[in-house]
């Protein structure tokens, strides 16, 4: 294990700010799709819904530029752990993808299916992608759903595992990801 008082190699600030950046909108999106789902037909609820499409379009867009940077950027070395440690953390990361790009691709075509077309920021009309189908969007809606509890699951044990190792293993990786100097 390495000591806090040891440097770590740090990851890109491209990557970091894309990774932060991701994690507010994806929990900011996820706060308010639960919060908007219990209104009543409303012009806030309306509202919220065109801010959370906006939210999904801009956290697919950014799940491509982090994917694609991270295709084209090694990230620094592992830090030292047990092989089923880094083999969970692998794994929690390749689905946190997989679902950065589900949730946003079923919410929006539950949307299209559903025959509400996204308008990015009321300006830039999304094409649909599935045609208006009742059966197709209420079989889309759950999936959405689920999918979007899915990847609330996986950021929880993301988050646990690092913590586990800022304040249990102490060896510094949360540092690896966190803004400014090590």
């Amino acid at each position: 294990m390495t000591s806090p008082s040891h440097a770590v190699a740090k990851y890109h600030p491209v990557s970091i700010a894309l990774h932060w950046l991701l994690a507010l909108m994806i929990l900011g999106s996820l706060g308010v799709g639960l919060y908007m789902t219990g209104l009543p037909f409303s012009p806030t609820r309306l509202k919220l819904y065109n801010w959370h499409k906006w939210a999904g379009v801009l956290i697919l867009l950014l799940s491509a530029a982090r994917l694609l940077w991270r295709l084209t950027h090694r990230p620094p070395a592992e830090l030292p752990m047990p092989a089923w440690q880094s083999r969970a953390a692998h794994g929690a990361h390749l689905a946190l993808y997989v679902l950065f790009f589900a949730v946003p691709l079923a919410g929006w075509a539950y949307s299209s299916a559903a025959g509400f077309p996204i308008v990015l920021f009321g300006v830039l009309p999304l094409p649909d992608w599935v045609p208006v189908n009742r059966e197709l969007s209420e079989s889309l809606k759950p999936l959405h759903h689920w999918l979007a509890y899915a990847l609330g699951a996986v950021i929880a044990l993301h988050v646990a595992g690092a913590l586990k190792h800022q304040f249990i293993d102490r060896d510094g990786l949360l540092h690896r990801m966190w803004p400014g100097r090590a």
